[in-house]
């Protein structure tokens, strides 16, 4: 899943953490071959995902790496700078990626115990 960072393949398109997040909700609720119906909570928890990010992107008015990080991917220098520049964004994109991670956690914790009652 390392190409989803920048924003897919450095595009600076939609954050790579709200990617990844759905990616793991597929990977545990999607279906196993095109014969079988896919499983609606899948859809109901990425969305719930997509719900999340948008709350924890609202400050930066977009859920696209390059508003959030403000980088130009494609600009040498300042893919650097983000990397090695103690000042640059890439705690906010730390910290983005620890809440988002506990988050999908705790959701991920609450769809197992709805599943456990049935």
């Amino acid at each position: 899943m390392g190409a989803f960072g920048g924003g897919i393949a450095s595009s600076g398109s939609v954050c790579g953490i709200l990617i990844g997040g759905v990616a793991v909700v597929s990977s545990l609720h999607s279906r196993g071959s095109l014969d079988e119906k896919e499983n609606p909570a899948m859809w109901a928890l990425s969305q719930k995902l997509i719900r999340i990010f948008k709350k924890m992107t609202d400050s930066y008015d977009s859920m696209n790496c390059c508003d959030i990080a403000q980088v130009n991917w494609s600009n040498r220098d300042e893919v650097k700078a983000y990397y090695h520049d103690p000042d640059s964004r890439r705690a906010i994109c730390t910290r983005l990626v620890g809440d988002f991670c506990y988050a999908l956690g705790q959701l991920l914790e609450k769809d197992k115990k709805r599943q456990q009652r049935k």
